[in-house]
This record gives C-alpha cells, sequence and structure tokens, in this order.
C-alpha cells in the first residue's frame, strides 16, 4: 500500500487566480527567513479540503536563465514535500485551508542543505500560530 505523506499533487499546488489574488492583497500573513519570504493566509470555510496549498516563486529579474529558476522551485518543492506532514496534520485537525506562497529572495543558487532548513523551519513557525 502506497503512502501519500511525502507526494506532493495537483491539489497541494496553489493555481486558482483567486486564491492567488486574495493572498497578495494585502490580508495575508508573512515573514521572511532569508532567502525566503512566506505569505500565507488561513481560511476556515471553504470547499475546499482542509489542508495546504503552496505556490513558489522565483523572480526572473534576479535570475534571467530559467534552469536557475527551475532548480531552485525544484529545490523549494521537495524541502516543502518532505517537511509538510505536521503542518496538514494540524490543519486537518483544525479543519482549515491555508494557501501559502514560497518566494525566493537571494541573489545566488542555494545549496540544498540551506533551503530545506529554512522550509522546515518555516513549517514549524506557521505550524505554532494553529496549535
Amino acid at each position: 500500500m502506497k503512502t501519500t505523506q511525502y507526494t506532493f499533487s495537483k491539489e497541494e499546488r496553489l493555481c486558482s487566480k483567486r486564491t492567488i489574488e486574495t493572498l497578495f492583497d494585502g490580508g495575508a500573513r508573512s515573514f521572511s527567513m532569508f532567502p525566503l519570504r512566506v505569505v500565507y493566509l488561513p481560511v476556515a470555510d471553504t470547499g475546499k479540503l482542509p489542508g495546504a496549498s503552496v505556490l513558489i516563486t522565483v523572480s526572473k529579474k534576479r535570475f534571467k536563465r530559467a534552469v536557475k529558476r527551475n532548480r531552485i522551485k525544484r529545490q523549494i518543492r521537495e524541502a516543502y514535500r518532505l517537511n509538510k506532514s505536521s503542518l496538514n496534520r494540524v490543519l486537518k485537525e483544525k479543519g482549515i485551508y491555508l494557501p501559502i506562497a514560497f518566494i525566493y529572495l537571494g541573489n545566488e543558487v542555494p545549496c540544498w542543505q540551506e533551503i530545506e532548513e529554512k522550509v522546515r523551519i518555516s513549517l514549524l513557525r506557521i505550524e505554532e500560530k494553529f496549535l
């Protein structure tokens, strides 16, 4: 039997333009953990399933080559995939849908350990808000 704890499915990707607009309109909470800026907006009553959905952005202005932008996005996505389980468990218990945006702020391609540590700490910080 396959476990879904370490998967990153289509439902976990933030694709809805309306949700993205509400996330960046100004009512969302955010914090910086260099080289990441994390923006999130808890939504209690929605038609969507409880849990988190993620948007990952890397500036084209800072990284002209798509290869570098895609590498950073892959690293952030993988770090999220490996560390999301405790946050999703808490969100499902509380019945909260949480769109999250990870915005990469750095000027250099980071090493995997740095990204993984920052994403893990960011998810723990968000999780503490809902305990």
